[in-house]
């Protein structure tokens, strides 16, 4: 019986030619059968991709294969299973093994950006052989606790995405900036709301931990003086503490299964926008042009964001 899994991975590393790099991951995904999202940039690789367990196993191989990549940071997790692939979707692909086709992902993307995660400063972000320059400290999902034993309610969990995300799930008691876009944080963090716990441990965290090398080390740029990032992200901590740690709720996700829980029975933090059920359901804006993202209960499947529902 095959098994569905998603690999959600980056790689802080040099690339010399992004587009080749492209070319390559491309093909040796759709050689895979492999679907999901991939961004190469010169600061190196970001994404996450669904498929056959063996499937994935190879891929994984292969892209440590390339010396950039060898340290790749990956997390593990069970998809929900494969669909028929479209009929021509591996046209002129020499596929020797008819590989499943993930049904977390509609298609394949592997594209070439400025950054790997999108704070629009690509030119501040300085990556060597060992990462990014200048990042905070990392913390293992035990250090993490120490550091709250030790340091007790000096200590500032800092979320390093959307706001939304947090509505379902956060550290206890976390800074949850109010930003719609990673885009927003630069401004966030320089228009002085923050300058009260620049003298503080401050913790950044977001889904795998990509998002707190860049964020960690923008912050660290401008004034924060004990920055840390927890290693692996909220992934790692979860795995390693389920319900029984500093995080509650639950983890959204951005492939077909939206939200995942650590272990069974976890705490349920959102509330529909509609209605105020406890909900950690997340829904798009029906209006077909907006990107907001909303917690919402079974019955308001069909709502749209407060500015659209006005217009509506």
């Amino acid at each position: 019986m095959a098994h569905s899994k998603i690999l959600l991975y980056y790689a802080f590393a040099p690339v010399a030619d992004p587009e080749a790099m492209r070319l390559w991951q491309r093909e040796l995904c759709e050689r895979l059968g492999l679907r999901g999202r991939i961004i190469i940039s010169r600061h190196g690789i970001n994404g996450t991709v669904g498929g056959e367990l063996d499937a994935c196993k190879i891929y994984l191989r292969k892209t440590q294969e390339h010396p950039a990549f060898a340290g790749i940071d990956v997390k593990w997790s069970d998809g929900t299973g494969f669909e028929e692939p479209e009929p021509d979707i591996f046209k002129g692909v020499d596929r020797s093994v008819p590989w499943l086709t993930s049904r977390d992902f509609p298609k394949l993307s592997v594209k070439v950006r400025d950054e790997l995660v999108a704070f629009g400063i690509p030119a501040e972000t300085v990556v060597d052989e060992r990462g990014v320059v200048g990042g905070g400290s990392r913390l293992t999902p035990q250090a993490v606790n120490d550091l709250v034993e030790a340091r007790g309610d000096d200590v500032v969990f800092f979320d390093g995405r959307n706001a939304w995300e947090a509505e379902i799930g956060k550290f206890k008691g976390a800074i949850v900036p109010d930003v719609r876009t990673t885009h927003d944080f630069i401004a966030e963090i320089e228009s002085g709301v923050y300058d009260d716990i620049k003298d503080r441990p401050v913790v950044t965290y977001c889904t795998g931990g990509i998002r707190c090398e860049i964020l960690s080390a923008a912050m660290a740029e401008r004034g924060f003086s004990e920055v840390y990032q927890i290693d692996g992200g909220i992934v790692r901590y979860g795995e390693a503490f389920g319900n029984d740690g500093l995080w509650e709720g639950s983890l959204a996700v951005f492939d077909g299964r939206e939200t995942m829980d650590f272990a069974p029975g976890a705490a349920v933090i959102g509330a529909c926008q509609e209605c105020g059920t406890p909900s950690k359901t997340v829904a798009n804006c029906t209006d077909r042009s907006c990107r907001t993202r909303f917690v919402v209960c079974e019955k308001h499947l069909d709502a749209s964001c407060p500015e659209h529902a006005r217009v509506a």
